[in-house]
Formats: structure tokens, sequence, C-alpha cells
């Protein structure tokens, strides 16, 4: 028998193991893209529960370009490395995790009113 066994492999004996190994990573496949699935789930707004309890309690009702704008702000507090960002709106504050693009909190004009803001490291107003 003239085949070898290297690192429990059968080689025929004309081709050598180290070309056999060269051989196999040069075919080795691309790395896979990011699927569609993940890429938008990681670019999507969500909100906590807690978020979602205080709109409903609060009677704020986001729409579709609000919910643009909000996540357009995530955007550029994620640009400028931010973590946790209070998102200013007209008569609304959000307290957002930027690297989660999660809605913590979220307050209506009067509940701001004599408020501190703890625990940011920036701020986004929209006009």
């Amino acid at each position: 028998m003239s085949d070898r066994i290297t690192i429990g492999q059968l080689y025929p004996s004309s081709i050598h193991p180290s070309v056999m190994q060269r051989t196999k990573t040069a075919q080795a496949p691309a790395a896979p893209e990011a699927s569609f699935e993940r890429v938008l789930q990681n670019n999507l707004l969500k909100f906590s529960n807690h978020a979602a309890k205080r709109l409903e309690q609060r009677g704020i009702e986001l729409g579709d370009r609000q919910l643009d704008q909000i996540s357009s702000a995530v955007d550029k507090a994620a640009a400028k490395g931010s973590k946790e960002s209070l998102i200013l709106m007209k008569d609304m504050a959000l307290i957002v995790s930027v690297p989660n693009r999660t809605v913590v909190t979220a307050l209506d004009g009067n509940a701001m009113k004599d408020n501190v803001f703890t625990q940011i490291d920036s701020a986004v107003i929209i006009s």
C-alpha cells in the first residue's frame, strides 16, 4: 500500500499532506455575509417594557415620521460614541440605550418639568 496516514487522515502517496492543506484553504468559502434579518434587527428601534408602559400611561403615540426621527437621532448619537442618550422631541423626552437601540423610558412635557436626567452621556434635540 502506497497511501500515507497523517494526523488521522488518509492521503494518496502522490500528494503530500502540506499540499492538501494549502489546497483546502485556497478553496475555503468566503465568510458569510450578515443576513438581511440580522441587519434589519440591528437597525430597528426597540422599546423596553418600561418604556412601552410609560408611553401608554402618558398617552404618547409615535407615528412613522417620529419613529424615523428618533432612529436618526440614535444613529447620530452612535456615530459620536454615545452609550446612553437623552432625546428631546417637542413635548417629549426619551432615554435611549444607544448600543442596543432601545428606548429605556419616555416622558411627556408634564413629567419633564423639574426633572433631572442622570446617567446619560449625550443629548440629541429633534426639532
